[in-house]
């Protein structure tokens, strides 16, 4: 049996006994596969070590052979002590943690990390709180009423420079999710599809410090209409969208998932563009913990770590995307049609023009909170007005998103992580270099900078 199966469901045959992952059809299984995966990190640390040149190694093992290789480094290295002393982590400082989310598909990770097991593997009593929008999540947070939250990835930059709120300094663990959100119209503009006749119209946003309203401004912009004097952008929490867009009040919105494929649902709106085609493998929402918690909690802010990375990899892979479905389809989590999360999370959808689409990259999910997307989201902060004066782009990027945190913890695991923490990209044909970012700003024909 899954964990995300139905047990009043007559059709689902319930095993007697599993694992707190459901993968395992008992827990001694699912410790024996977690031992082995931290052994195998220790091995691969040690033969790093020994081999930096992998040349080397596997000419070594080639003549030697595995078995014979393992036990003459054996002899050199005490391999068995390392792997104990690997899984014996250390004590927790606060197991029981309140972790708030809101209903869309970005939430995947924090949500998953419950029902496969990867918060109470590591010691972890998680309590999920449903929230309703990103002003009651940084509120929350700030007064200390949530340990951690799912945020929008501009949200700790701007806390922490005291934009719209009072100043409070935010880690960034981990990046949630990339990609997975659209510009949706209302079906009266299907005859209008060329952004450039768009003056005039007013659209949705979940908050001002959300890479929504920065990818719909840029969007917007580089079709030659101002987002500040051409049309009307309203702040609204994602799940009032589809209603907005149905009321007429108005004419579309660049929100999360699953609310562009609802409103193709409900036959009220049509998907213009998805978000990757803007900016392919932009980050959307953040794991976001304060300053103080990371530094007080060190044990316990790992341990969380560990638990979103774990769950980030497993939303990462198609094959693990129905069991998703069925566990965030409720109403406890996104209480969504399953038939509009299978479009979402497949990448194969209708998109209400009358075409169905095959892009499977069209969600997807990486934990690497890279310092250069910071670096990023801070020109747009300042050119449209929310920043204003000199800025220390490499300096704040580097105090919010802990990049080389994660990057260690992430080889720790056993898992791949860039060897950089910038990195250049190129959205909607302009490349962005994270060196240059004064230079990139004066380079757009509108803007408040």
């Amino acid at each position: 049996m899954s964990a995300f199966d139905d047990p009043f469901d007559p059709k689902v045959k319930l095993a007697s006994q599993g694992c707190s992952c459901g993968r395992h059809s008992n827990q001694t299984e699912h410790q024996l596969d977690e031992d082995a995966r931290i052994g195998r990190v220790v091995e691969t640390t040690v033969m790093r070590a020994l081999f930096p040149h992998d040349e080397t190694r596997r000419n070594f093992i080639r003549a030697v052979g595995a078995s014979t290789a393992f036990a003459a480094i054996s002899t050199l290295f005490p391999m068995a002590a390392a792997k104990a002393l690997a899984a014996d982590r250390a004590p927790l400082e606060k197991p029981d943690l309140k972790i708030g989310f809101v209903p869309i598909t970005c939430a995947t990770p924090i949500i998953m990390a419950g029902p496969m097991g990867f918060y109470s593997r590591e010691g972890l009593n998680v309590s999920l709180l449903k929230t309703a929008g990103w002003a009651v999540v940084r509120d929350k947070v700030m007064n200390k009423e949530y340990d951690a939250s799912h945020m929008l990835s501009p949200m700790p930059l701007a806390i922490s420079l005291g934009l719209g709120s009072q100043a409070q300094p935010i880690d960034v663990a981990a990046i949630e999710n990339i990609n997975g959100q659209a510009i949706t119209m209302h079906v009266k503009h299907k005859n209008n599809l060329d952004p450039k006749q768009w003056k005039g119209l007013k659209f949705g946003i979940p908050f001002d410090y959300s890479i929504h309203n920065f990818l719909l401004r840029y969007f917007l912009a580089e079709n030659g209409i101002d987002p500040d004097k051409d049309v009307e952008l309203r702040i609204m929490a994602p799940p009032d969208m589809v209603a907005n867009l149905r009321a007429g009040n108005i004419d579309g919105f660049l929100g999360p998932e699953p609310f562009n494929q609802r409103a193709v649902y409900e036959e009220v709106g049509f998907i213009h563009t998805l978000s990757r085609d803007i900016w392919d493998g932009h980050p959307c929402c953040a794991f976001g913990v304060s300053h103080e918690f990371t530094k007080a909690y060190p044990n316990t802010f790992a341990a969380l770590f560990r638990a979103i990375a774990s769950a980030t990899e497993y939303a990462h892979k198609p094959e693990n995307r129905d069991d998703i479905i069925k566990a965030i389809a409720p109403a406890n989590y996104l209480n969504q049609p399953i038939p509009v999360l299978e479009q979402v999370m497949t990448g194969h959808f209708a998109d209400g023009l009358g075409k169905v689409r095959n892009v499977p990259d069209r969600v997807d999910f990486d934990p690497f909170p890279w310092q250069s997307m910071a670096v990023w989201m801070l020109t747009q902060m300042k050119r449209w007005g929310y920043l204003k004066g000199d800025v220390n782009y490499k300096q704040i990027a580097e105090q919010v998103f802990l990049a080389t945190d994660a990057r260690k913890r992430m080889k720790e695991m056993g898992l791949s992580a860039p060897a950089s923490n910038y990195s250049k990209y190129t959205i909607m044909g302009k490349e962005f270099d994270p060196a240059k970012p004064e230079q990139y700003l004066k380079s757009f024909k509108i803007s408040r900078a």
